[in-house]
C-alpha cells in the first residue's frame, strides 16, 4: 500500500511539475511575440508622427509662400489634431480601436490629398526647394508607414497563431487575440486622377 502511495504521489508530481513547465513555457514564449506586437505598434506610431511633425513643416512652408484656400489648411491642422490626440495601449488593444485609429489616419491622408491638389495652383510653391524637400519627405513617410503597418501584420500573425492554437490557447488565456490593420473602404478601387 505504501509502493501505491508513493507512485500516485511520484505521478501527481510529475503530472503538476509538467503542467507548471508547459505552464511557463508557453507563457515565456508568448511573451515574447507580446513584446514583439508591441514594439512593432511603437513603430507604427512613430512611423504616424513622423508624417504628423512633417506636416506642420509643409503647412507652414505652404502657408509662407501662398495666401490659399484657408479651409484646406484648417483641414489639415484639425485631421492631425485629431490624429495625434489619438492613442492605443498595445496591450489591450481592440479591433474597434484599431479602426478608430485608422480612420484619424485617413483622415490626415485626406487632408494632406486636398493641401497637396491646392498646392498645384501656385507654380512658384511647386518649385520652391524647401516645398519639394518635404514633398519628398512625407512621400517617404507613407512608405515607411505602409511597411511598418505591414510588419506589425506580420508580428500579430505570428502572435496570433501561437496563442490560438491548441494546446497553446489552454495556457495562454490571459494573451488575447491582436486586431490587423485592414484597408480603407473602398482602397480596392484605384484612384480616379484627373489633371
Amino acid at each position: 500500500m505504501k509502493k501505491n502511495l508513493i507512485a500516485i504521489i511520484i505521478v501527481v508530481l510529475v503530472l503538476v511539475g509538467g503542467f507548471f513547465f508547459m505552464s511557463m513555457t508557453y507563457n515565456n514564449t508568448a511573451l515574447g511575440y507580446k513584446q514583439s506586437v508591441d514594439k512593432s505598434w511603437a513603430d507604427v506610431e512613430g512611423a504616424y508622427q513622423r508624417r504628423n511633425d512633417l506636416i506642420g513643416n509643409l503647412v507652414n512652408t505652404v502657408k509662407g509662400a501662398a495666401d490659399f484656400e484657408k479651409s484646406t489648411l484648417e483641414g489639415v491642422v484639425n485631421a492631425r489634431a485629431k490624429a495625434t490626440s489619438m492613442t492605443i495601449d498595445p496591450a489591450n488593444m481592440t479591433p474597434e480601436q484599431l479602426e478608430q485609429f485608422q480612420q484619424a489616419q485617413t483622415g490626415v491622408s485626406s487632408a494632406l490629398g486636398r493641401l497637396l491638389v491646392t498646392v498645384e495652383k501656385y507654380p512658384d510653391l511647386k518649385t520652391n526647394q524647401n516645398f519639394l524637400k518635404l514633398q519628398d519627405e512625407l512621400a517617404s513617410t507613407e512608405n515607411q508607414i505602409l511597411t511598418q503597418r505591414t510588419r506589425f501584420n506580420a508580428t500579430v500573425e505570428t502572435y496570433n497563431g501561437y496563442v490560438l492554437k491548441v494546446p497553446n490557447k489552454f495556457f495562454l488565456s490571459n494573451y488575447p487575440e491582436k486586431p490587423f490593420f485592414k484597408a480603407d473602404a473602398g482602397a480596392e478601387k484605384a484612384p480616379e486622377v484627373k489633371f
